[in-house]
């Protein structure tokens, strides 16, 4: 998921790195409360199925280009114990830019990984999980156009959820590395991050929750750094099925800056 999917003419403005935004360019990442970027620790159960697909629509300005991409992800959820998830994502992207040569459209990066909460202490509300993740190529055509990587990259994320006496709070601390085959256009990149997000269970049915993080992105030599905030509604039908709402607000700190905003719409189906 990045703020890297932009067509060539695009990207020779933007950061080639900041990947907070939630138009897939690669495969959706799991998320336990889509829309949010930052992750939680809780898993489906041994057996426990699910299924999150959204719709997102991303607008990004950078020295008056604006570039727009829609994007249908989904993400399958298995749990194989009470505290491991294994789960697998794609996301498709259609994007379309202000200037000439920047259109593109196609799958992003097909994702694998897990998630194992490796411990969780019931009397204080703590837990904490690590979740490892690879993306896969996409072929050098989708490259170029700013769909995915083309080579192998992946991503490794820490997280610590705490139950509060309004809901919860997670935290979330990240490192990736995103390889290409052209990498005189793109370099390839380590990126780290780290984000929070406050929860708060507010009736029956319904949680709202804000999200803000923040990543600094490597890339042959030089360093970019993207924050973002997002604030997020989700709706409980029944205790199988949420719908989910975001906006979000993203800047990085390159010159000229790149300001993205995003709308998602989602849904989650456990079984």
């Amino acid at each position: 998921m990045s703020f890297t999917c932009l067509s060539p003419s695009f990207r020779k403005h933007a950061a080639r790195a900041a990947t907070f935004s939630v138009a897939a360019c690669s495969a959706a990442t799991v998320f336990a409360l889509q829309p949010l970027i930052t992750d939680d620790t809780g898993t489906q159960g041994a057996g426990g199925n699910q299924l999150e697909f959204s719709l997102t629509r991303d607008r990004a300005k950078v020295a008056g280009d604006t570039e727009r991409t829609h994007s249908l992800d989904g993400t399958y959820t298995r749990g194989v114990s009470e505290t491991v998830d294994v789960f697998a994502g794609v996301g498709y992207s259609r994007i379309r830019a202000s200037g000439p040569g920047g259109d593109a459209s196609g799958l992003g990066n097909p994702s694998l990984g897990l998630k194992w909460r490796f411990f969780d202490n019931a009397d204080s509300g703590t837990s904490l999980a690590v979740k490892p993740e690879v993306l896969f190529p996409v072929s050098s055509s989708r490259e170029s156009e700013g769909l995915g990587t083309g080579r192998t990259s992946g991503n490794l994320t820490l997280i610590l959820s705490q139950e509060l006496p309004f809901g919860a709070l997670h935290v979330n601390l990240g490192t990736g590395r995103e390889r290409f085959r052209d990498t005189a256009s793109n370099p390839n990149t380590t990126t780290h991050r780290a984000s929070l997000a406050p929860v708060w269970n507010v009736s029956e049915g319904w949680i709202l929750a804000a999200d803000f993080g923040l990543e600094s992105a490597r890339s042959a030599g030089s360093r970019v750094n993207t924050k973002y905030a997002e604030l997020a509604a989700i709706h409980s039908l029944n205790k199988d099925v949420d719908l989910a709402f975001g906006l979000m607000r993203a800047r990085d700190d390159e010159h000229p800056r790149t300001t993205t905003s995003t709308a998602t719409a989602g849904v989650t189906w456990r079984f």
